[in-house]
């Protein structure tokens, strides 16, 4: 990464994260850029995150590690992650309209996590998101076993988790990550 696009991608972050105090109360910018300095592969993911649309923003640290975590907080699932299978496996076995790519090869080109449903109840503690949208989640092993995947969504005030089978994809239907830094 290039240094005036490492300093505008920072200058972004800082922007969003002082907007955004709520999701991220009590952690302070000074220890996030000190994270950011120290790791700076992750710059690469976030890069990668914004580019896609998914307006990557603290929401807390993890206490145990000392980890920053940035997430996707985009209002709808970001936009250059949409009309995605859920992984390889399932785009692989389309017979036909398969997709360009999975949520699972792009999560994983991109250097970011997929959202259990766990994260992604936690992320709408700290606004309303995937309002006209869904995105898949990681899926449990036993569940993905039987060609299943979950996503999420919010509807009338509320955070639905639900199922679809692996190569199913949507234009409503992308991804959101995270990355500990």
């Amino acid at each position: 990464m290039k240094t005036t696009e490492r300093e505008a991608l920072i200058q972004v972050l800082k922007i969003r994260f002082e907007k955004h105090m709520h999701r991220h109360a009590g952690t302070v910018w000074s220890d996030v850029i000190a994270r950011l300095e120290d790791h700076p592969d992750a710059l690469k993911a976030l890069q990668a995150m914004e580019a896609t649309g998914g307006e990557p923003d603290v929401i807390g640290e993890a206490q145990e590690s000392g980890h920053v975590i940035f997430c996707d907080c985009s209002l709808e699932s970001p936009t250059g992650r949409r009309c995605t299978c859920y992984d390889g496996e399932a785009r692989a076995a389309r017979k036909e309209h398969r997709p360009e790519n999975s949520a699972g090869e792009m999560a994983a080109a991109m250097g970011i996590e997929l959202l259990t449903e766990a994260q992604y109840r936690a992320l709408q503690v700290h606004g309303e998101f995937d309002l006209k949208t869904s995105s898949w989640l990681q899926t449990p092993p036993e569940v993905r076993a039987l060609g299943g995947a979950l996503f999420g969504d919010r509807r009338y005030g509320r955070v639905f988790v639900y199922h679809n089978g692996v190569q199913s994809y949507y234009a409503a239907r992308g991804f959101r990550g995270l990355i500990r830094v």
